[in-house]
């Protein structure tokens, strides 16, 4: 993506979970398209790395937990404060667990619910009513492990269809009220929480087997089509999901 493909100069972004990965590399390219961007998590160091490049009068770093309806609350409080409004809310903090589900005790299962499917209705709770303000709209950070299943992966599977699922029904509701709610769908992506798998052959190899472009995906993979869903480009697109996966769920999953 080169920059000023998108004009969203004046307006205002919140991805949450902007410090690394597919958050940083989102907000990298909203602030490369003119927009002003906050980014929330929950380690202040690498919040602030990823904006430290950006003009500080364009920028916003919040430490919050979205797992925490008082800390969402504050974190959009602090937006608002900031710059006026929110225009777009990128809805990217996640948390990841895999393993056998007759392993996974109550402990893990809060864990990972709590972050993925509370952490977006404490999200979608406060951004809402100011994208309404706005005229704005919500782009989730999904996966194709929401749409269908993984082996070993079911807590986390359950909670990236739960968000996509309330993705399409929020869009019923609050288009009439002139907000839009979208989704990309990316599969396995190298961040810093993947890396090692991703360095691994025997976990990269029969990853890259399913993906028809060949490669694993990167974080400036996904970043484009979020800027695309959250343009006026979408403007007539609401409740979608857009797989960034080169090609991973187009296949039966039938080796070739």
């Amino acid at each position: 993506m080169t920059a000023n493909s998108y004009d969203f100069a004046d307006k205002t972004v919140l991805v949450t979970g902007g410090g690394t990965g597919i958050g940083r590399a989102i907000a990298e390219a909203f602030l490369a398209n003119g927009a002003n961007v906050a980014v929330s998590g929950r380690r202040r160091d690498k919040l602030d790395e990823a904006l430290a490049a950006h003009p500080a009068e364009r920028t916003l770093a919040v430490e919050a937990d979205v797992s925490q309806d008082g800390s969402v609350a504050a974190l959009v409080a602090a937006v608002v404060e900031r710059f006026g409004s929110v225009d777009v809310v990128v809805n990217n903090a996640a948390a990841y667990t895999s393993g056998a589900f007759n392993e996974l005790d109550l402990d893990g299962w809060e864990a990972i619910r709590s972050t993925n499917i509370d952490g977006f209705v404490n999200v979608a709770r406060h951004t809402l009513p100011e994208l309404e303000r706005s005229g704005g709209n919500l782009v989730v950070v999904g996966s194709v492990s929401g749409l269908r299943g993984d082996w070993g992966q079911a807590a986390y599977n359950a909670t990236k269809a739960a968000i996509m699922n309330f993705v399409q029904s929020l869009a019923l509701d609050y288009g009439p009220r002139g907000v839009r709610l979208n989704a990309v769908a990316p599969a396995f992506t190298i961040t810093p929480i993947t890396a090692d798998a991703a360095a691994d052959p025997d976990v990269a190899g029969p990853a890259i087997n399913r993906v028809a472009l060949g490669r694993l995906g990167r974080p400036e993979d996904v970043a484009p089509a979020v800027l695309f869903l959250a343009s006026p480009d979408a403007g007539y697109i609401t409740g979608a999901f857009l797989a960034v996966d080169g090609g991973t769920s187009a296949s039966t999953g039938q080796a070739h």
